[in-house]
């Protein structure tokens, strides 16, 4: 079900009090991650292919130390092919927050005590 044009309002509203408010948050948690390092993922793939052969090889000939490095190449493979790249462009900052002055905490708990209202008229109606 599509968000009313309301509820849509609130949500830019409270994405843009988001970003406004804790800024090393959102960079920390909604970081676009960029393209993915398709070098890295294939490197990965192949170590944990040759990993795996080897831990079968040491399994099939009895030699423990075989099988062991095998284990330790087939896990860093698969580090080194989910571990995102390093060189992820910086966060977008959203075009209405540099336009906006800064408002003060208690505009912010303006917002917060209006959508609390509006969810209790909205709960009561439904009583």
């Amino acid at each position: 079900m599509p968000l009313s044009e309301q509820e849509q309002r609130l949500l830019d509203e409270m994405e843009r009090s988001l970003y406004h408010n804790d800024a090393d948050f959102v960079a920390t948690v909604g970081a676009p991650r960029g393209r993915p390092n398709y070098r890295a993922i294939v490197l990965g793939v192949l170590l944990a292919v040759a990993g795996l052969a080897a831990l079968i090889a040491g399994v099939a000939i009895n030699l423990l130390i075989l099988g062991i490095g095998g284990f330790v190449l087939m896990f860093v493979g698969v580090l080194v092919a989910i571990t995102p790249s390093k060189r992820a462009p910086a966060p977008e900052e959203l075009p209405d927050s540099a336009s906006k002055p800064k408002r003060a905490a208690s505009a912010d708990r303006g917002f917060m005590d209006r959508l609390n209202d509006r969810w209790d008229h909205r709960q009561k109606g439904q009583d």
